[in-house]
């Protein structure tokens, strides 16, 4: 689970780890900074919940590091069966206005690291005879009338070569699918990087939808919900 520390990806992991599974909480955060949520924080409430967890850190820039959170989930627990690929930086600034440093870092973690930590599993899927993909990617990738930003365009780079893989990885029995919410999750990151944007009630939505969703597209595989883009509220199987 990459980008497990706070917001979305605490509360997936936490929703998988009831659901049964055990998950490597991987993120660069072991403490806090100028956000609250750590690995140690979710790992430890898993295992106090009764659940396996190990907490790794990971940063999805940097092959080593991804390949080496990868190997101690892989010497914890044997195997990967599911990633889920959150791990991601927000910027909603306008084109013109957006620093060089700030476009790269969106395309660095939001699109290179998915490439990175999915790359890193493949083989350990294909290996156990099929597994699922998640990318957490998010609705602004089809609002073309607001505009754009670095944040959008990395998630919808993402959408890409997760809809291209599916097709690739079907006969290894992996499933491979997007998640986005279907409004504003206000997780920590939103709230410190959103702009001050001000988002009326009945366009949030709370994590725990986004952690349903993941549960359902965790249990695939390539002969169920797989070369998908699924909104949190309203999953449902390909056409």
């Amino acid at each position: 689970m990459a980008g497990a520390s706070r917001g979305i990806g605490r509360t997936v992991a936490l929703a998988l780890a009831e659901a049964g599974a055990a998950v490597a909480v991987a993120a660069r955060t072991e403490r806090e900074d100028r956000l609250p949520g750590t690995i140690h924080d979710v790992a430890g409430q898993i295992t106090a919940a009764g659940g396996k967890a190990i907490a790794v850190r990971c940063d999805v820039t940097s092959e080593e590091s991804v390949d080496s959170a990868v190997a101690a989930a892989v010497a914890e627990f044997g195997g990967v069966d599911i990633l889920i690929a959150n791990a991601g930086v927000l910027w909603l600034g306008p084109v013109e206005s957006t620093p060089l440093k700030r476009w790269q870092l969106c395309l660095d973690v939001n699109l290179t690291g998915v490439f990175l930590v999915t790359k890193a599993v493949i083989p350990l899927m294909r290996a156990r005879g099929g597994g699922s993909l998640v990318a957490v990617t998010t609705t602004g990738t089809g609002m073309t009338d607001k505009g754009a930003n670095a944040y959008w365009v990395s998630k919808a780079a993402v959408e890409r070569l997760y809809l291209g893989l599916a097709a690739d990885l079907r006969a290894d029995n992996i499933a491979v699918n997007c998640l986005s919410p279907s409004r504003v999750v206000l997780t920590e990151g939103w709230r410190a990087n959103g702009g001050g944007q001000r988002i009326p009630d009945e366009m949030i939505e709370p994590p725990e939808a986004m952690a349903r969703a993941a549960v359902l597209l965790a249990g695939q595989d390539a002969g169920g919900i797989t070369g998908t883009v699924q909104r949190s509220e309203s999953p449902a199987p390909a056409p």
